[in-house]
């Protein structure tokens, strides 16, 4: 039996998502995209999972340093979410009107997202189009409390 398409894109696409920046850093380069397959794994240890384009730039940085950062986007920050979206060819520039502070583990925690973790791989699942990290969290920086921005309230659409 085929499967329903339509029916698939359209059930998937329920799933509800936040939206993150995900920072990353291998020697002085830093680059960061929008993350929203992103969920929370284990209480003890912390753990998340996030599913990252396996041809993205950010990728291969995060398969080698085994470490990336997570970044809670308030509800009105749709405007910075759309400037990591975008595809670039090159690393680096996105962080220059996103003011960050480094982290514990030295990754990009944004001054003005709600906070945001430090991450640790633990574990990688390589299979489609996107690769599938496991991560523990390591350090914890919380900015301010808000409602957190989700993609379901920007009228965009990933997944399906």
């Amino acid at each position: 039996m085929a499967m329903d398409l339509e029916a698939k894109k359209v059930l998937l696409r329920k799933i509800p998502h936040g939206l993150f920046i995900c920072g990353v850093r291998e020697d002085d380069e830093v680059n960061g995209f929008t993350a929203s397959w992103v969920t929370q794994g284990s209480f003890e240890p912390p753990l998340v999972v996030i599913a990252v384009r396996a041809e993205g730039s950010s990728h291969g940085i995060i398969q080698r340093t085994k470490r990336f950062s997570l970044n809670v986007l308030r509800f009105d920050q749709k405007d910075l979410a759309a400037v990591f979206f975008k595809p670039q060819k090159a690393l680096g520039g996105r962080f220059e009107n996103a003011p960050f502070v480094n982290g514990e583990l030295g990754l990009p925690l944004l001054e003005d997202a709600i906070g945001g973790v430090e991450c640790e791989v633990i574990g990688e699942v390589i299979h489609g189009d996107h690769s599938i990290f496991v991560a523990e969290v390591k350090s914890a920086l919380l900015n301010s409390d808000a409602e957190a921005l989700n993609l379901s309230s920007t009228g965009w659409s990933y997944g399906g």
